[in-house]
């Protein structure tokens, strides 16, 4: 049973430690390579000796964050889990998997949070760690926001929020943009190379995901999919297809989007994206994931057929409660 801390709490521990490592999640996107990599400058700042773990590469978008990976010159005392909701999401590449049991804290803000590690810090009306850590690291660390902490801290910030349009954005979300911008994080710059720049290879995997593209419950439901073999073919980093999950939600009349990717296991990734009246945490945690209200996720074994049949189940579901509940209230 994990331990519930508050950011005091956490701070302070992490004051008290030294020989620190930070895991973060495999197929890193921004808010857990760019909270990572911000936490750990900060505790550098400390004086203290700290470094980065990740099971997969990170995506070239991210090379201008200064990171620190672990090359194993120490042994880790104690360690950091940043935005990690459960042990699967680790992955089983470079030695991850020998520290995750021994995880000391987790900072997330996913309300699906397992807590497995023996603190925990989760603040799901976050809309990301970044958000939570960029009062964290200045109000209970005691390090002063640099333009390179801040840098990091924006990536995340803004890639999870989808440059500030998804619905987990808050006022508190907008308060964070602004003190990490006068702290000399470059936005120009940064959302230039997250949001307005796509590689030939992430092209080519859109226009093979729009061809895929089918409607379901009377056209309340969009999917798309993208099979390992054309992930190969087009060439794409997994992270460059995160953005991808937004697309079957966007269309009009489209209450649940899904996007379906093969894993190198066969495997189907699914993200899961609703509109504010449907649950999308809902329709994944019945098949074993987790997430956000508007934005989740999940992992479904077999093939192609057998993960639409599946996931389309709970949507199916998850509609018709939903239905149901505003028929009552009218």
């Amino acid at each position: 049973m994990t331990e519930t801390v508050d950011r005091q709490t956490a701070a302070t521990r992490l004051r008290a430690a030294d020989d620190i490592l930070i895991l973060s999640h495999k197929n890193p996107d921004g808010d857990t390579i760019g909270s990572a990599t911000g936490l750990c400058l900060a505790l550098q700042a400390l004086g203290k000796n700290a470094a980065v773990l990740c099971s997969d590469p990170i995506p070239k978008m991210y090379s201008y964050l200064d990171i620190t990976w672990f090359d194993g010159s120490f042994e880790p005392a104690f360690v950091v889990a940043v935005d990690v909701a459960s042990i699967q999401l680790f992955g089983e590449n470079n030695h991850v998997q020998d520290y995750v049991r021994r995880a000391n804290l987790c900072i997330d803000h996913h309300g699906s949070n397992a807590g497995y590690a023996y603190a925990t810090l989760v603040e799901p009306q976050a809309a990301a760690v970044c958000e939570i850590l960029t009062e964290l690291i200045p109000d209970n660390l005691g390090v002063p926001l640099t333009p390179q902490i801040a840098a990091c801290l924006y990536t995340g910030l803004a890639t999870d929020t989808g440059c500030f349009r998804f619905t987990s954005t808050t006022a508190q979300t907008h308060r964070m943009a602004a003190r990490l911008i006068e702290a000399g994080a470059d936005i120009g710059r940064l959302n230039e190379i997250l949001f307005e720049c796509r590689s030939r290879s992430r092209i080519e995997a859109e226009r093979e995901a729009l061809e895929s593209l089918e409607y379901y419950c009377d056209g309340r439901c969009a999917m798309i999919c993208l099979t390992r073999d054309q992930i190969l073919q087009t060439g794409v980093a997994n992270a460059e297809l995160e953005d991808l999950t937004s697309l079957p939600r966007s269309i009009e009349g489209v209450d649940v989007g899904l996007t379906l990717r093969q894993q190198p296991d066969g495997s189907f990734k699914i993200s899961v994206r609703t509109s504010r009246n449907y649950d999308a945490c809902a329709i994944a945690r019945r098949l074993g994931g987790g997430g956000h209200a508007r934005a989740a996720g999940c992992e479904i074994s077999g093939n192609l057929d057998n993960a639409k049949r599946a996931i389309l189940q709970e949507v199916e579901k998850e509609l018709a409660k939903q239905d149901v509940a505003a028929g009552q209230e009218s």
